[in-house]
C-alpha cells in the first residue's frame, strides 16, 4: 500500500508554519514566528507578510528534513486558504500552488477554523491518542473567534453561536494594552491571573439570546472601572494588577461557559472540545476540568503547541480531504473572511 504524505502549510497570520503527515500520523510541525509585531502592540500586516516570504522556504524545507521524507515522496499540498490577512496568506497560497504544480500533485485548500477544530486529530507517533466522538460539540476561541460548533464530521460543521462584535483574544488584548501590560496580552494576563483574586472585581455581563457571544460591553465595563479607580489611586494598575487580570479572565471564561452548558444541555451532546489560541488560557482549562467533572462531559483539550496557528492542524485537515479527493483547483484564490461553513 502506498503511503499517504501529506505537506500542511499555514500563514494567515504571523506565523510561518509546516508540517509533514505521514498516514495520518504526525512526523514535524516547524513554526517561525515573528517578533517584530511587539512594538506596535498588534500584528502589523505588511511586516507580516514579508517576513513570511524570508520564512516559507526555509520552514518548508525543515519540516521535510525533520520527518525525513525528501519532496518527492509527497501526496499532497494542503494550505490555509482563509481566513485571515490577505497579505499572509497570499504567500502560503502561492508557495503552495508553485510547490505542488512543479512537483505534479494535487493540492487541498484548508478552512483555518476547520483545521483549528480538527487539530482533536493530529497523532504523534507511539502516543495513545483519543480524538471526540462524532458529533461533537468544540467551542473555538481565538484572537479572531469565538464560537460554538456542532461537528457532525470532519467536513460538516455547524456553527450554533458565535460572537457578534470582538473576539474572546480580542477582548483580553485590549484589556491587557489598557493595562499597559504589552502584546500579545493573553500569556500575560493568563500569568497574572494565576496569582490573583479572581472575584476581587466584577464586571458587566452582556445578556444575548441563544448561544451568541459579546465582548465588547465587558471591554467598555473594565476601561470605565479603571477609570473610575484611577482618580483616587492614579498607579491602581501596578497596585492590583494580578487582581485585575484573575477578575477579567474570570468574567470572560464564565461567559463562555455559560453559553457552552447551555448547548450542551440542549443538544444532549457531552463530547466536547475546545480549541484556538484562547484554549492555552489555565483559566479555561481548569473550568473545562471542572465541567467535566460536574456534568460528566467527555472532555478534549489540546496540547499547547496545537492551540495557536500552526501547520499540522492543516495537514492533518488535509489528510482527510485526500482520502475523499477533496482537491482544488489553481484557479481558488485566497479569501480574508469566511465562516465555517
Amino acid at each position: 500500500m502506498d503511503h499517504i504524505i501529506i505537506l500542511g502549510i499555514e500563514s494567515s497570520c504571523d506565523d510561518t508554519s509546516a508540517a509533514v503527515i505521514k498516514d495520518g500520523v504526525l512526523l514535524s510541525n516547524v513554526t517561525a514566528s515573528q517578533a517584530v509585531h511587539e512594538a506596535y502592540g498588534g500584528v502589523v500586516p505588511e511586516l507580516a507578510s514579508r517576513a513570511h516570504q524570508q520564512n516559507i522556504v526555509p520552514v518548508v524545507s525543515e519540516a521535510l528534513k525533520r520527518a525525513g521524507v525528501s519532496k518527492d515522496e509527497l501526496s499532497a499540498v494542503a494550505f490555509t486558504r482563509g481566513p485571515g490577512l490577505m497579505g499572509s496568506l497570499l504567500v502560503g497560497v502561492s508557495f503552495a500552488k508553485g510547490f505542488a504544480r512543479a512537483l505534479g500533485i494535487p493540492m487541498m485548500e484548508v478552512n483555518h477554523l476547520q483545521g483549528h477544530v480538527l487539530a482533536h486529530s493530529i497523532k504523534e507517533p507511539d502516543e495513545v491518542h483519543a480524538s471526540p466522538k462524532f458529533p461533537f460539540l468544540c467551542l473555538l476561541v481565538s484572537g479572531g473567534n469565538s464560537q460554538i460548533i456542532r461537528v457532525n464530521a470532519y467536513n460538516d460543521m455547524e456553527v450554533l453561536g458565535q460572537t457578534i462584535d470582538d473576539a474572546a483574544g480580542e477582548a483580553i488584548d485590549k484589556c491587557s494594552k489598557v493595562m499597559g501590560l504589552g502584546y500579545p496580552g493573553g500569556p500575560i494576563i493568563d500569568k497574572l491571573a494565576r496569582q490573583g483574586n479572581p472575584k476581587a472585581y466584577t464586571f458587566s455581563k452582556p445578556h444575548i439570546p441563544g448561544y451568541d457571544y459579546s465582548f465588547s460591553g465587558l471591554k467598555t465595563s473594565f476601561l470605565y472601572s479603571l477609570r473610575d479607580w484611577m482618580k483616587d489611586d492614579p498607579d491602581f494598575i501596578e497596585h492590583h494588577k494580578v487582581d485585575l487580570a484573575a477578575s477579567l479572565e474570570h468574567t470572560i471564561v464564565d461567559i463562555l461557559m455559560e453559553k457552552l452548558r447551555k448547548a450542551v444541555k440542549d443538544t444532549g451532546i457531552n463530547e466536547v472540545a475546545v480549541a484556538g489560541g484562547v484554549s492555552a488560557n489555565n483559566g479555561l482549562r481548569n473550568a473545562f476540568r471542572e465541567h467535566a467533572a460536574k456534568y460528566g462531559w467527555n472532555i478534549y483539550i489540546p496540547k499547547f503547541g496545537y492551540t495557536t496557528d500552526n501547520a499540522a492542524m492543516i495537514a492533518m485537515t488535509g489528510y482527510f480531504k485526500y482520502q475523499d479527493k477533496d482537491f482544488c483547483t489553481i484557479d481558488k484564490p485566497a479569501y480574508s473572511r469566511v465562516s465555517i461553513k
